[in-house]
């Protein structure tokens, strides 16, 4: 499954982003989908998951009721909702696919998108 992140950019802190990856087959409707993010010198980081019917989330705390993840299977794709952005979100965001159920660890994950960047200003 190949997969396009999109929507990044700068905004100011308070501000909101909604990402979104697209997925280039329709298979994507039975992975489960993933949003990380790596900073400069930091390891990639978890950020939330959801399973291929979007009955199933999981978040990092760091994130939580800040960020929603949804998916649209009609449209292959997968959204990432970022409100309350703060300066530490800046980062290269990634989404991510793997068959079966959703999981945090970034290795579980076979397919990867390029990534985009999402800067915050403070």
């Amino acid at each position: 499954v190949q997969l396009q992140a999109s929507g990044g950019g700068l905004v100011q802190a308070g501000g909101s982003l909604r990402l979104s990856c697209a997925a280039s087959e329709r298979t994507v409707r039975t992975h489960a989908v993933g949003w990380f993010r790596q900073a400069p010198g930091q390891e990639r980081e978890f950020l939330a998951t959801t399973s291929w019917s979007g009955s199933t989330t999981y978040y990092a705390g760091s994130v939580k009721g800040r960020f929603t993840i949804s998916r649209d299977n009609a449209k292959n794709t997968v959204y990432l909702q970022m409100n309350s952005l703060k300066p530490e979100d800046t980062a290269v965001y990634y989404c991510a696919a793997k068959m079966g159920v959703p999981k945090t660890d970034p290795a579980e994950f076979g397919s990867w998108g390029q990534g985009t960047q999402v800067t915050v200003s403070s």
